[in-house]
């Protein structure tokens, strides 16, 4: 089961939270990303706030090629790099996989120019979302 929202596009993942979250890499590397940040929010919170959380990760995409251009056509972009791509469990222990939807972040509205890119990025991020779903 997927679902889209304004936040971005998530997917149902069959296997473990170790499993999917040791496999996300290798899923990212296929559509041309590389993992260039990795915040695990269960181990942050714990040592920052004291609380205990889910399991959760967010990881920080990004396509070299695809980041050089955009930020190449106007630097103001890069606030919006790198792409996340969440890893979580649910309270049921199911494991979700979501990534941003860059239509909403930088695809509509302005002047166009990143329109092109933003759809390719989210074409590689659905392939990205649904290989990982695909998992068994």
């Amino acid at each position: 089961m997927g679902t889209t929202g304004d936040r971005g596009t998530f997917r149902d993942v069959t296997v473990s939270f170790d499993a999917a979250i040791a496999k996300l890499p290798e899923e990212l590397k296929k559509e041309g990303f590389g993992v260039v940040t990795e915040i695990d929010l269960k181990k942050t919170f714990a040592a920052k706030l004291g609380v205990d959380f889910r399991r959760y990760t967010i990881f920080g995409a990004c396509n070299p090629t695809l980041a050089h251009g955009a930020v190449s056509t106007d630097p103001h972009v890069g606030v919006l790099l790198p792409c996340n791509v969440v890893l979580y469990e649910r309270d049921d222990g199911k494991v979700v996989v979501g990534a941003i939807d860059p239509m909403q972040s930088i695809g509509v509205g302005g002047d166009g120019r990143f329109a092109d890119v933003a759809r390719d990025v989210q074409a590689r991020l659905g392939r990205v979302l649904d290989g990982m779903s695909a998992l068994r």
